[in-house]
């Protein structure tokens, strides 16, 4: 699973940090991705401070995608905000999204800020209140059966520089060789791209990328 943290703190550092340990305890204690993020979820939503009438608010949040390999050979994903998830099958010539984006470019068909979430992990909105505003829930989710090939997660800040055409052909390329070697170059050339591009420092850039069985 892949967390992005809102904000460039010490505290939302932290906050991450032990939101993802949680994350991917509570989602394979359940062995559901879905399960696990809307447990965790739930959890944070009740915290008082986490509304905004509180006067502690806003906590630390996180853009969320969690990934949950069965060995029955079901895989779930889950996401709550804009962290993506890819999957690339073997035979296969092209890179699948297999999530939608929650943030204003979504709601607006294109054409929002794409850095305005609507939902993500650590929000005060449950289901109802996040489809009644925004016209998708909290946390959405798809499952089937898993084949052979590569799952990659991924930040925006990895996956919008070397994605500018929105047709994710960009990163197609990356889903080769030892998989340690393949994140680790996408992300120093996210970041590179970035810098070439924007000014100002470059946005977070984290992936993860997973061989399925």
């Amino acid at each position: 699973m892949l967390l992005d943290g809102i904000g460039d703190t010490p505290t939302v550092h932290t906050w991450v940090r032990t939101a993802a340990e949680r994350l991917a305890r509570t989602a394979a204690e359940h062995g559901d991705a879905e399960a696990g993020l809307r447990a965790e979820r739930d959890r944070y939503a009740h915290e008082p401070a986490r509304h905004p009438d509180h006067p502690d608010y806003p906590l630390p949040a996180a853009a969320a995608v969690a990934a949950v390999h069965t060995p029955g050979g079901l895989l779930s994903i889950a996401w709550s905000g804009d962290a993506r998830a890819y999957l690339h099958l073997d035979g296969d010539s092209t890179l699948r999204l297999v999530t939608e984006g929650h943030n204003e470019r979504r709601v607006h068909g294109g054409l929002g800020d794409r850095h305005a979430l609507t939902a993500c992990l650590g929000a005060g909105r449950d289901d109802t209140e996040t489809e009644d505003r925004y016209g998708h829930p909290a946390v959405e989710s798809c499952r089937g059966p898993a084949r052979p090939g590569r799952l990659l997660l991924a930040s925006d800040g990895a996956y919008e520089p070397l994605d500018a055409e929105h047709t994710d052909a960009g990163l197609a390329g990356y889903l080769t060789g030892p998989p340690h070697e393949a994140v680790r170059r996408l992300v120093q050339d996210a970041v590179s791209r970035a810098r070439e591009t924007s000014p100002g420092p470059a946005d977070n850039a984290t992936a993860l990328i997973a061989v399925l069985p």
